[in-house]
């Protein structure tokens, strides 16, 4: 092969390091794009909100819809899904986020039967770095409702189970959240973000001790047998009310529940004719429709003379229809209403969260610097195949001529100068073609890439 057909067969490397020499520009022509859009309770009303609330069941099927409305060969999602904020993760190579975002916040939009146009005022857009920097913040608490609340880890994790089930979990959004959960275990450990916050249960208890008395005379139901309604039985479970019962639509869960803290289980269905026994109903269910209506709430306070009831519902959608607040005798308050009560702002909050963030701020350039590494991995994986082609020619052709008689010394002296000659006569020629500031750049390039080994001390061995 000639050195005239050498150089053209290493035109893909001279073009690479003349981009390069332009501030690696090739590097960004196959980008890995990342990018977050959602609602939250500060974007977004309760009642809006609840049209996005996602069951964990239903997310993989979901994210599939989603995957396919995207029409990519392997575009990457996740949703996470909680009483406070729905967030779709998105990854793709090759697509820039711009071309992702409207697709996928139609989709979100017909998920739950709204416009596009009305959602969009709602919702928020992060690409890359902001969504990196943003799932870190979530993970670690600093964007919750209540200010380093642990419970959104547990929903972030459940999320990465479904989208992984889902096969939409590929390797972008599962360094995204893996790094995100390493970033909230150092801010937990290393920070006292979460030492002060008063979580929703806490708040709940507080706002039923401000109503009533004594906590020790009340009734009190819960609606619902996850994990928050476990969390504030065991809270109100402290204060040693009178009595306490749980209401599932599963009877075997309830009891199980009921079991722990003494309390006696029911069925939903029973609610309508024992409702007016309780002083404090809490609920959390993942119903789509409320269970405790307005006729039902009436007619408990006509049995109950009239003495007040404390309603709490924590449910997204609503457990409890609102008109419920429009009676007098019921004091019912929602997951927005408790967020005044679990805000505080004392100097060491403070101190903590700046700490949380320059955690943060570690983990988002380490994130950074990991998607560019990425974004070099096609050219890398092209810049090898040419080498290996190139030694595979050479050496097929070094074979030949051994096999004939010719001398090996001339034989390996004819493949390292054949190869020589491949590496460098396209470089050369951008070289020469090159003028002014542009061939000052690739100069310098050149240098960096080819000429390290003479800034070495001679019999170094090249350590």
């Amino acid at each position: 092969m000639t050195v005239k057909a050498a150089g053209a067969e290493a035109g893909e490397t001279a073009q690479a390091l003349r981009h390069a020499g332009r501030g690696v520009a090739i590097l960004q022509s196959s980008p890995v794009s990342v990018f977050a859009l959602g609602l939250n309770h500060t974007t977004a009303p309760l009642d809006l909100r609840g049209r996005f609330a996602f069951a964990p069941e239903s997310l993989p099927p979901a994210l599939r819809g989603l995957q396919g409305r995207l029409h990519l060969a392997t575009p990457e999602a996740a949703l996470v899904s909680t009483c406070n904020r729905t967030e779709l993760y998105v990854a793709a190579d090759r697509a820039p986020p711009q071309e992702l975002v409207a697709p996928t916040l139609s989709w979100l939009a017909a998920e739950g039967g709204v416009s596009a146009e009305h959602l969009r005022g709602h919702t928020y857009v992060l690409e890359n770095r902001d969504a990196a920097r943003h799932a870190f913040r979530v993970a670690s608490g600093l964007d919750s409702m209540v200010l380093g609340e642990p419970q959104i880890l547990g929903q972030m994790k459940q999320a990465v189970r479904q989208a992984d089930a889902a096969g939409t979990l590929g390797t972008t959004l599962h360094q995204l959240f893996q790094r995100s959960f390493s970033v909230a275990k150092e801010v937990r450990t290393a920070t006292e973000i979460g030492a002060h916050s008063i979580s929703m249960a806490a708040a709940a208890v507080r706002l039923a001790a401000q109503l009533f008395e004594k906590l020790s005379d009340m009734q009190v139901l819960f609606v619902g047998a996850g994990e928050m309604i476990e969390l504030v039985a065991t809270h109100f479970a402290a204060k040693s009310p009178r009595g306490m019962a749980v209401a599932n639509r599963t009877l075997e869960r309830g009891e199980r529940l009921a079991a722990r803290f003494g309390a006696q289980a029911l069925r939903l269905s029973e609610l309508p004719t024992r409702l007016h026994e309780f002083d404090a109903v809490i609920s959390c269910t993942a119903s789509s429709l409320p269970i405790i209506g307005l006729g039902a709430v009436e007619r408990a306070l006509k049995q109950r003379r009239h003495r007040p009831m404390f309603m709490v519902d924590l449910a997204v959608p609503r457990d409890i229809e609102p008109e419920v607040s429009t009676l007098g005798d019921v004091y019912l308050y929602t997951v927005d209403d408790l967020s005044a009560l679990v805000q505080t702002a004392g100097e060491k909050r403070q101190a903590a969260v700046q700490q949380a963030e320059a955690i943060i701020d570690a983990g988002v350039q380490s994130f950074a610097h990991w998607l560019d590494q990425r974004a070099a991995v096609p050219l890398i994986q092209a810049l090898n195949r040419q080498a290996e082609d190139w030694s595979s020619v050479a050496l097929a052709r070094a074979r030949k001529q051994i096999a004939k008689g010719e001398p090996v010394d001339a034989v390996l002296e004819a493949l390292t100068r054949g190869l020589t000659h491949k590496m460098l006569h396209g470089t050369l020629a951008e070289l020469h073609a090159a003028d002014g500031p542009e061939r000052a750049q690739l100069a310098q390039t050149v240098s960096r890439l080819f000429l390290r080994s003479s800034t070495r001390t001679p019999g170094d061995g090249g350590r």
